[in-house]
This record gives structure tokens, C-alpha cells and sequence, in this order.
């Protein structure tokens, strides 16, 4: 079957507006030759930010530059029915690296790509491409969208093939320590340098066995591609050394979970500037980044779903433990959800909001696609933003929140879910068809969970009931 692509992903000059130029077929066949590329894995991500792989072996990797690789995404979670499965993948070149602990041995290569239907029209479940259409929305409207997510994770223990269910360390923020995870942190660098994302800085967070990685502040599709690698190369870096990396937002119950912060700003489509920065504001903000933040607020609660994907996930977002659960904005004040990060020296071109509730196991596509997507509607429609609350709101009593007129984010993945469906902009911004697969995969999550009889609950109330 010969796959039929209209215009490849890519070619157009508004996509390349967005994604820039790629390195040509011959320049990628000549690095696959240099460096012993013996086989390559086509990726793709599923709904849910799975990371998903075709192999192939670098013999053919021209056919598939040329002619795309079909599958079959009848099994693929938030894909398609058995009825309409075939469906294939195009390499984004921009994204070929060799996948560095294969060197030597079977070197292998990954390559990032889009999917598509048989006809060559994009497939409506790529993450991906739901990315790249809010990303055209933008570009339309003037704009492009950067991106910078700071994601935490833990290290476990393992015995043999058991994940022990404590932490490795027993450090805290920001702790020198001569532990095994002070070694693992430079090796989990250097493999992700290897596989070309560059590291800013590493250190242990606030929670035993928590730790981040941050990586350079970019275009929001090359940093979501960093972030779904970043995941895949702590956990197989972290294996090597006898560990377990999880992404999980609250693996251990009365610490600190693992967050996702954003950092977000608008650049502009024909020169060169920051769309965020007014210098005569109070807060360096422009317009534009005022109801882009308004746009945040508004969907807070509607994006829920999706930046906080998972019933775990608000064991994470409850008062006391650093997550933002109130929706406002400030500067200093951690405990409100978008923040305005101080900028240093006076550097304005360096101003942006950061996101605070969105935690590592959302899928980074969808995460960034509805956060634009709720930021162009506050552009759009000129949404105000409300006064600044740099008090601490953990301190806050509901009867002050219902004063100051705060409201909370949903408190369980069932009332996210709810609350998406209650927004139609996060329906418009994913799709009809990633919006109905993750939301039924996320209310069947949440229907097992309901059911489930805990422990917790066998020992509060079996004997005295």
C-alpha cells in the first residue's frame, strides 16, 4: 500500500513559520551512515502521552522518509476502531538521534512523527498535530508559543524486578548529597544531551527522592518532544543503575508530589520580540499577556482533565504540600496558580507566566495545546484580568476565598472530567476525537476507582462497622 500525503507536514510556509526548516533527507541519510545506524524507531505518542515505537531497520529508513511507514492503530489507546485501523506515520527529521546506550550494539536511532490517515490527511488523534493546529490558530493571529516545563520526578529503589516502596535518599531541596542519585543525575544529563536536549540545571526537590532536570526554554513543539524523550531516557537511565524513575504525581502519601510547572510566553510571527513584555507595567505585562493569563484562569478548571490527567493525580493537588489548587495569579506567592517569575538584571525579553498546576503524567501536546488554546481566548476576546493575591493562600479560609471570589481546582479526576466537558474550548481545542477517547478513558478510570475497596477503608471501618 502506497501511502498518499497532499502536502506533507511540514512543507507549507506557515508550517515552517512554526516549525522551521528540517535538515534534509540526504544530511539525516549521511548521519545514519556515519554514526552505524543499524536500525530506527519510528515514535509517536498515544492519548494518554504513551510513548509508542515502530523499529525498523536503517536499510529502509529512505522508503520511509519517502514514502511514510503504515500501521495498524486499532490497539493504540485513543486511536481507532478495528474498522478503520490502518493509518500511517511520516518522519519529522528535525528530531533524529541516536538513542545513545545503544551505541556500540545495534545502534538505533528514534525520529519523532506525524501521524496520518490513508488518505494523507492528518489523523485527528495525534497529539502531536493537535499541537500544531492551535499553533496555526497562533501563527494567524501573529504570534508563535514557547514553552519551558520544569518536571520533577522520583527514584525508587528496586529489588530484582520489585519496586521497593521507598524512596532511594533521604535528602531534601536543593541537598548536596554523595548518594547514588548525585552520579545517576549526571549520567541522566549526559543522555539527554546525547540525544540533543540541552540541560540548564539538576538538583534534589523538596520531597525524599524527588528530583528535577530542567532543559532549555523553547518552541512548544520541540519542547514537548523534550519532554515526552526526557521521560523515556531518565527511566531507561535510571534502570541501568538499578533505580526506578516514576512520573507519578503522588507516590507517597504525606510528602510533596511531583509537579509539571510551565513557563509560557508569545513571540511574534515576523520579528523578533517578546509579546508579554510592557516595561511601564507594574508587572512587566503587556495587554496581551493579561488576558492571555485571564485566558488561564477562565479554563482553569475546564483544562483540569488534561494537565492533571490521572485519579493519583489530585493526591497531589490538595492544600499544604506546594501545589496550587486556588485559581489566581501573582509574582512571589507560590500557592497561587499562574505565576509571574522575577526576571533577572532587568532582562524583560526573558518574561513569562509559568503554570503551576499541571503534573508530568499529562501528555505534553495536549497539555500545551489547551493552555494556548485558553490563552488566545482571553487575547481574543479581551478578557480582564483580576487584581493580583500575593497573600499565602493555604492560610485562607472559605469563607475568604468565596470573599475574594477564588475558586478551586476540581478535587478529584470525576469532577475534572465533568468540568471538560462543561468547556466547550476544550472539546474545540483537542477534537472530537481525542476529547471523547480521553474522556472516556478517564471516566472508566475513575468508575474502577470508585468501585475499589482500599485498605484504608477495610481498617477505618471493618471492626467498628
Amino acid at each position: 500500500m502506497v501511502a498518499a500525503v497532499a502536502e506533507p507536514i511540514g512543507s507549507s510556509e506557515l508550517h515552517k513559520q512554526i516549525l522551521g526548516d528540517n535538515p534534509s533527507k540526504r544530511e539525516i541519510l549521511n548521519r545514519v551512515q556515519e554514526e552505524g545506524v543499524e536500525f530506527v524507531d519510528l515514535q509517536f505518542t498515544d492519548v494518554m502521552g504513551h510513548v509508542k515505537s515502530v523499529t525498523i531497520p536503517a536499510s529502509i529508513f529512505e522508503h520511509v522518509i519517502d514514502g511514510g511507514q503504515w500501521i495498524d492503530g486499532s490497539s493504540i489507546a485513543g486511536f481507532t476502531r478495528i474498522a478503520e485501523s490502518d493509518m500511517f506515520l511520516t518522519p519529522d527529521l528535525s528530531t533524529f538521534a541516536v538513542i545513545p546506550w545503544t551505541r556500540g550494539e545495534h545502534t538505533t536511532a528514534r525520529v519523532i512523527c506525524w501521524v496520518h490517515n490513508p488518505d494523507g490527511s492528518p489523523f485527528p488523534g495525534d497529539p502531536r498535530g493537535v499541537l500544531l493546529r492551535q499553533l496555526e490558530r497562533l501563527a494567524e493571529l501573529g504570534y508563535t508559543f514557547k514553552t519551558g516545563p520544569e518536571l520533577e520526578f522520583f527514584l525508587f529503589e528496586k529489588n530484582g524486578d520489585e519496586i521497593s516502596p521507598l524512596p532511594h535518599d533521604r535528602a531534601g531541596y536543593f541537598d548536596y548529597s554523595s548518594d547514588l542519585a548525585y552520579t545517576v543525575r549526571k549520567d541522566m544529563v549526559k543522555a539527554l544531551e546525547d540525544m540533543g536536549i540541552d540541560v540548564e540545571a539538576s538538583h534534589h526537590e523538596v520531597a525524599t527522592g524527588q528530583h528535577e532536570i530542567d532543559f532549555e526554554y523553547g518552541d512548544a513543539i520541540v519542547t514537548a518532544d523534550r519532554a515526552t524523550t526526557f521521560k523515556s531516557v531518565l527511566k531507561a537511565t535510571a534502570q541501568q543503575h538499578g533505580l526506578h524513575a516514576t512520573f507519578m504525581p503522588k507516590p507517597i502519601e504525606g510528602i510533596n508530589g511531583s509537579g509539571m510547572h510551565v513557563h509560557t510566553s508569545l513571540g511574534f510571527v515576523d520579528k523578533k520580540g517578546n509579546a508579554f513584555v510592557d516595561e511601564d507595567d507594574p508587572y512587566g505585562l503587556s495587554k496581551t499577556a493579561r488576558h492571555f493569563i485571564a485566558g488561564l484562569l477562565t479554563h482553569a478548571r475546564g483544562m483540569s482533565g488534561v494537565l492533571s490527567p490521572l485519579v493519583n493525580s489530585y493526591r497531589r493537588l490538595v492544600p499544604g504540600f506546594e501545589a496550587p489548587v486556588y485559581v489566581s495569579w501573582a509574582r512571589t506567592n507560590r500557592s497561587a496558580l499562574v505565576r509571574v517569575p522575577a526576571i533577572r538584571g532587568g532582562h524583560t525579553a526573558a518574561t513569562r507566566v509559568e503554570l503551576r498546576c499541571p503534573d508530568p503524567s499529562c501528555n505534553p501536546y495536549l497539555a500545551f495545546a489547551v493552555m494556548l488554546a485558553a490563552g488566545m481566548d482571553g487575547i481574543e476576546r479581551e478578557l480582564s484580568l483580576s487584581e493580583p493575591v500575593e497573600e499565602n493562600l493555604y492560610h485562607f479560609t472559605d469563607e475568604d476565598l468565596e470573599r475574594r471570589n477564588i475558586p478551586t481546582l476540581p478535587s478529584t479526576l470525576g469532577e475534572a472530567v465533568a468540568e471538560m466537558k462543561a468547556d466547550p474550548l476544550i472539546r474545540e481545542a483537542l477534537g472530537d476525537h481525542v476529547f471523547e477517547r480521553l474522556t472516556s478513558a478517564q471516566q472508566a478510570e475513575w468508575d474502577d476507582f470508585r468501585k475499589h475497596v482500599s485498605q484504608w477503608e477495610r481498617d477505618r471501618y471493618l471492626e467498628t462497622y
